[in-house]
């Protein structure tokens, strides 16, 4: 049998996938695959690079061997700073959380926190938010292979989402502040990065903080997206000189006008090269302030949102939700493309 089926073969039936990973780094560890025999049967293993010893490739374990080599290739961790099956204690009980980076000042003390056990997110995020309040990790990644998630702990117990987790070399305050454009934003579009979609994101919201915020759920999720439409609104002119650029270097009408795989690949490349030093920066975005600041400037870009595009919310309203809850809202949001390219809002 192929390597390439055996991959998929040890998915099958299990709720874990591979879109979230390139051709690439699935021929990386095709490489370092190899069989032996169980009980009379083959099986596929990998040489671990962490614990440096044979790892039998059931389906949570291959994950993890993918997001290994990303944090080591892409992120630049070195493996000594990367821990498998990373001991929590819970009073007299200790679990394993699946990958932990390290922090480099203090390697007995846990920076960022991967679960991969759990392939549903609710239930993924709940074990991640156990391990890293157990641990104080300020960082926690869950994904399954398809879906991704980067979370910010705060205290006491939220997990605001940021877009990506530092690399080596950066740290959280990097990323959070981090200057943030249009063309960041269709890079980095979790719909499409993620593979999420704009409903499962919400339900991740009324699970984290709305169901319990006692305001009505429905018309403060609308006021967010109404508000983050306009400051997208507010930059279409780099989005009208990003699709020149296009048509010029693509023949490409559109940003989404991608009908395939290397399609895409071509768009994403090509907007990567778009300079952007005079792009406006976005305003719907949590960059590390009070959550009081951060209330207060989205209030101000709903109000100016109000007043281009009238008749929809009553002149006076206003945000209900408390600072930390809509901290965590914005959190979730920023990283959407709520604009397709014909600036149609997303079903």
């Amino acid at each position: 049998m192929l390597q390439t089926d055996i991959i998929q073969t040890l998915l099958k039936d299990s709720r874990y996938h591979l879109e979230l990973f390139t051709e690439a780094e699935l021929a990386a560890l095709r490489e370092r695959m190899f069989t032996q025999t169980v009980a009379g049967k083959p099986h596929a293993f990998v040489t671990c690079a962490v614990r440096n010893r044979p790892m039998r490739l059931k389906p949570e374990e291959l994950i993890r061997q993918l997001y290994v080599a990303r944090l080591v290739n892409h992120y630049g961790y070195t493996k000594d700073r990367l821990a498998l099956e990373y001991p929590v204690s819970f009073g007299r009980e200790t679990k394993r959380a699946d990958i932990v980076i390290v922090d480099k000042a203090r390697p007995d003390t846990a920076y960022i926190i991967i679960e991969v056990k759990k392939p549903n997110l609710l239930e993924g995020k709940a074990q991640l938010r156990s391990y890293c309040n157990a641990t104080g990790a300020p960082i926690g990644v869950w994904t399954n292979g398809q879906h991704v998630s980067h979370y910010h702990r705060k205290e006491p117990n939220y997990f605001e989402e940021i877009t990506d987790i530092p690399h080596v070399n950066q740290t959280l305050s990097d990323i959070l502040s981090e200057r943030f454009t249009l063309k960041n934003l269709i890079l980095k579009d979790k719909l499409s990065m993620e593979r999420k979609t704009l409903k499962d994101i919400v339900l991740e919201l009324e699970d984290e903080v709305l169901s319990n915020a006692g305001v009505d759920v429905f018309e403060e999720v609308f006021k967010l997206i109404f508000t983050k439409l306009y400051d997208e609104f507010k930059s279409q002119g780099d989005k009208t000189f990003i699709e020149r650029l296009l048509r010029q270097n693509l023949r490409r009408p559109s940003i989404s006008d991608a009908h395939n795989v290397s399609d895409a690949a071509a768009v994403k490349a090509a907007i990567e090269e778009v300079p952007d030093d005079d792009f406006r920066v976005l305003e719907f975005r949590n960059t590390g302030q009070t959550d009081a600041e951060l209330k207060s400037n989205i209030q101000h870009l709903f109000d100016d949102a109000k007043n281009h595009w009238k008749g929809v919310f009553p002149e006076g309203s206003t945000f209900e939700l408390s600072d930390s809850h809509l901290a965590v809202c914005v959190s979730s949001l920023q990283d959407i493309k709520m604009f397709n390219s014909n600036l149609q809002v997303v079903d």
